[in-house]
């Protein structure tokens, strides 16, 4: 093997079945490498002919990276990684902290690739959550009647957990399939259901198949804005539904983007903000520590415990939060100084929305309109009431929301 300072790292994608399926390409990588960094569960897969030095992954890993890829400057260098490198893999690491030009990737089939082939599912329309790493919550948010969810499993106690959630979340009823050692001799499928899941733990390295089947009396959660009040718990502090709705639609999420929730409340504008796409990210501010605690609870209920939440009176509470793409305030708008804090951090091109029911936060709202522009609306809804023995209309109080873009010139 020779040292090669200009060589790429070569990102060796390998599966269960050891050297034995990999590709002569990835064979070449790694008897040509200096190092080969690994997991110990993927460096024990590698033969005597490999006879790089061989370095184990430390803990905690992404921060190691630069330092242990610098250490070894001047070899050649080989990653192993389980499966697909580039699918919730080290290659995804590599790649944003190396540069992706300073990689080779050779990809093995994934776990997903394995376990829709098993099953006869097709790969594109089956849901894939990762709990590596990751709350057994996150879980939550992909069940839906009737669709097929792929749990990347963090060890061999996940299956039961995952049992678990979907009879708490009223999907008992789900059929439920543990494929273990995916593609080596070892290889097993054992079949049952969430409601009575009868195998004790087995393999750590392996995949749980979903077939959502929701109890009659599960709440459904569908996946535009404006769940049901009853999904939280609250205190009254809560966007009522159809203005959650408006509000939503004016924030516009989109993947990737990050949300001030301003006045948490019940969290229920952070919460759906993050449930429009698995990579949108929020933070909310609460002052009040029984409902920051309660914000909490109601993203882990509904499937998106990474929800940060910030304990502390706005706008002092803002100081050090990434700069967010939207902002939603919903509560203490009189604030001196919170809507000028809020607009300052707010991104180019970003989104601000606001909403009130006060008369004296609205003529705070109408002020900035006046400056700003955008869109200033009042929401009314009723709702369907006995009267007496007749049906009337019950008013709630409306609501004036403001809502303006950043200009794109505009300095942060």
């Amino acid at each position: 093997m020779d040292d090669d300072a200009s060589a790429p790292v070569a990102v060796v994608g390998i599966g269960a079945d050891g050297w034995a399926g990999l590709t002569a390409a990835s064979r070449e990588a790694l008897t040509g490498a200096a190092v080969v960094v690994g997991g110990p569960r993927q460096l024990e897969l590698l033969p005597p002919e490999v006879t790089a030095e061989r370095v184990a992954w430390p803990s905690p890993l992404r921060p190691a990276v630069p330092g242990l890829i610098a250490a070894h400057a001047g070899r050649r260098i080989a990653v192993l990684a389980s499966g697909d490198p580039m699918f919730h893999g080290i290659g995804r690491t590599l790649g944003e902290v190396l540069g992706a030009e300073r990689l080779r990737v050779l990809p093995h089939p994934s776990s997903v690739s394995y376990a829709c082939a098993r099953l006869g599912w097709a790969v594109e329309d089956t849901d894939v959550v990762s709990l590596v790493g990751r709350p057994l919550p996150a879980l939550a948010g992909a069940l839906h009647d009737g669709r097929r969810v792929l749990v990347l499993s963090r060890d061999a106690d996940t299956p039961a957990a995952v049992a678990g959630l979907l009879r708490e979340r009223g999907y008992g009823a789900s059929r439920l399939r543990l494929l273990e050692q995916l593609g080596s001799a070892r290889e097993r499928i054992v079949d049952g259901t969430a409601g009575d899941w009868p195998h004790p733990p087995g393999d750590p390295l392996n995949v749980v198949a979903v077939e959502c089947a929701a109890d009659p009396a599960a709440p459904r959660l569908g996946l535009v804005p404006g769940l049901p009040d009853t999904a939280y718990e609250h205190d009254g502090q809560l966007t009522k539904r159809h203005v959650r709705a408006a509000t939503l639609a004016a924030l516009a999420p989109a993947p990737g983007e990050l949300l001030w929730d301003v006045g948490g409340g019940s969290g229920s504008i952070a919460v759906e903000w993050m449930r429009a796409h698995r990579t949108c990210r929020a933070v909310t501010v609460e002052r009040d520590a029984v409902r920051a605690e309660r914000i909490g609870r109601n993203a882990v209920a509904l499937g998106v415990p990474a929800l940060r939440v910030v304990t502390g009176a706005a706008p002092a509470a803002l100081d050090g939060l990434p700069v967010p793409d939207a902002v939603f305030v919903g509560g203490g708008l009189t604030a001196p100084g919170l809507l000028e804090a809020c607009w300052a951090a707010l991104r180019p091109g970003g989104r601000l929305v606001a909403n009130t029911v006060t008369l004296e936060s609205e003529a705070l709202l109408a002020r900035w309109y006046a400056r700003y522009g955008g869109e200033l609306v009042r929401l009314a809804v009723a709702h369907a009431a006995p009267v007496g023995g007749f049906t009337g209309w019950r008013q709630a109080m409306p609501v004036t929301q403001w809502s303006a873009v950043k200009p794109a010139g505009a300095q942060p």
